[in-house]
């Protein structure tokens, strides 16, 4: 492996540590009393937008891509990277801010929910760094790698876009009332 591809592994390995490390100790960390007069309860309806905005790309990027228009697959990808990093930044953002809230929902639907939940987490954690590898070999030529891998990205990466906005519907009763 090359000096500049050992590079790019060593930016994707740290960037999907630090994405996921910034995620996960937003629930360890005290929230910004500073922020208290900032309203940021339309951020979950934000967040959920932007994940159908993903979902709708990734699906654009599949569709170009099985005609074999390259330009507008990548356009498409970027802007699922796009939609993605502004879903990140308002996420991180509002649970900054906020304690998280609580589903409210009980018997079968709160084991739905907690599914549904749990699969998108562990799945978010997974597609960090296989979308940006998945990225960095298409825009490094490496074809055969990005083909490879991107069939395992693309469902999963539609699979958490999804299921971001079916969390959202679910829980969105529960948020508290502006």
């Amino acid at each position: 492996m090359g000096n500049k591809q050992q590079s790019y592994t060593a930016a994707v390995v740290t960037v999907s540590i630090v994405i996921n490390a910034l995620v996960a100790a937003l629930f360890f960390l005290p929230k910004a009393s500073h922020m208290d007069h900032i309203d940021v309860l339309w951020l979950p309806t934000l967040n959920a937008f932007l994940n159908s905005c993903t979902f709708v790309l990734l699906l654009c990027a599949y569709w170009f891509i099985r005609k074999k228009n390259v330009v507008y697959h990548r356009r498409s990808i970027g802007g699922a990277f796009v939609t993605t990093t502004l879903f990140l930044i308002s996420y991180v953002t509002y649970h900054y801010a906020t304690q998280s809230t609580p589903y409210g929902g009980e018997g079968f639907m709160r084991a739905v929910y907690f599914s549904v939940l749990i699969s998108h987490i562990l799945l978010a954690i997974v597609i960090v760094p296989m979308a940006l590898f998945t990225a960095l070999w298409g825009m490094t030529g490496q074809h055969e790698r990005h083909r490879r891998i991107a069939r395992w990205t693309m469902p999963l990466w539609l699979y958490v876009s999804a299921t971001g906005v079916l969390v959202y519907v679910m829980i969105s009763p529960y948020y508290p009332v502006p």
